[in-house]
């Protein structure tokens, strides 16, 4: 049982990581269209669509982590760590999705620069979470 659960937190985080990566770049294409003229509806579709994917997909990943938490118990401080970097990306999709809120409502005056740059933070907080949950350093 152990095992399924696993397997499904590590699908959940997949595809909850597919959606914080794509988000910003549909944000991206929606900037740099409006400001070419081009029509930008359907990105707006796309990212509100794969906003609200993307929440459903880091509920199921945070429950079933949750529930992989209390079968095993807290297994050292690399678990905490984990936690403030699992934390840091729960943040991060909280304001992709206020962008793609304020997008919806044509409000959103990020450059795509910004938007680039942010993009990469996900990437920041995803790579210790991979060193942590391997390595177990500590």
């Amino acid at each position: 049982m152990i095992l399924w659960i696993k397997t499904a937190h590590l699908l959940f985080v997949i595809a909850w990581m597919a959606g914080v990566f794509y988000t910003p770049r549909i944000l991206v294409h929606y900037i740099e269209g409006k400001e070419e003229g081009e029509d930008i509806k359907r990105l707006v579709i796309m990212a509100d669509r794969l906003s609200n994917f993307t929440i459903i997909m880091s509920s199921l990943a945070l429950i079933t982590g949750g529930t992989l938490w209390l079968i095993y118990g807290i297994a050292g401080g690399w678990l905490y760590a984990k936690l403030v970097f699992v934390g840091l990306l729960v943040c991060y999709q909280v304001q992709t999705f206020l962008y793609v809120k304020e997008m919806k409502a044509n409000n959103l005056i990020k450059t795509s620069i910004y938007l680039r740059i942010y993009n990469e933070a996900a990437l920041i907080c995803l790579i210790p979470i991979l060193i942590l949950v391997e390595l177990k350093p500590f």
